[in-house]
């Protein structure tokens, strides 16, 4: 690992309804905070974080694209699957609706973005709809409207991974990018990316050290 920052640079998009918490899983996942009110993304937000996989003994840099979750802004983002490696597909679990929309969004991603893409299925905000532990008795915040067994029926049915997080408490956020960048990590070591070639799988050299480009030079577009 000498005079590597990093094996993997892998390129993953989070998209889904607008206010299902996109952003707010990126902001944790990046800055280990919680975005109480965030401004709606216009266009697309961009964000970096390293990550260990200790049992492939691998540094991987995650640039993570967060896409606009309104239709005007839908043809702008499509823009930004092609290439990617990962992808994180969200829905809140106290509304029914971003979780039917989900088909429609997935139907986006797998025309647009890699047809090796791994996505996984992130039911988020299950804090809402869980009692406080710090109070007990205390009715949660708001009704679950979709079922843990309901989304990961649905994520079985399509070949997506699961997970059920809060951006809020931080509670498998983590989870669900490590999770997925296992699957792409196992795809590159069975060949079906090509870390040379793929735009959403980059291979640090150790002679070139950092030499890794921001987000300019991402293979984004």
């Amino acid at each position: 690992m000498a005079g590597v920052a990093w094996h993997y640079v892998l390129k993953f998009i989070i998209t889904g309804d607008a206010s299902v918490g996109k952003s707010s899983l990126l902001v944790r996942l990046t800055d280990q905070r919680f975005l109480a009110n965030p401004d709606p993304t216009l266009g697309v937000e961009f964000g970096s974080k390293l990550i260990t996989i200790p049992e492939e003994n691998k540094v991987v840099k995650l640039q993570c694209w967060d896409t606009a979750g309104t239709e005007s802004f839908r043809s702008i983002t499509r823009s930004y699957y092609r290439g990617a490696a990962g992808c994180l597909l969200v829905y809140d679990v106290t509304s029914r609706q971003s979780f039917a929309n989900i088909r429609s969004w997935l139907a986006d991603v797998r025309e647009h973005a890699d047809p090796h893409l791994t996505c996984i299925l992130v039911a988020n905000k299950i804090d809402l709809c869980t009692e406080d532990p710090a109070a007990p008795g205390v009715a949660p915040k708001r009704a679950r409207m979709v079922s843990a067994e309901e989304g990961e029926l649905f994520a079985k049915e399509e070949g997506l991974l699961f997970v059920e997080a809060s951006a809020k408490s931080g509670e498998n956020v983590e989870t669900a990018f490590e999770t997925a960048t296992r699957d792409i990590l196992d795809k590159v070591r069975r060949g079906v990316f090509d870390d040379d070639r793929s735009p959403g799988v980059k291979l640090s050299k150790p002679s070139a050290g950092v030499g890794i480009d921001e987000p300019e030079n991402s293979g984004c577009c």
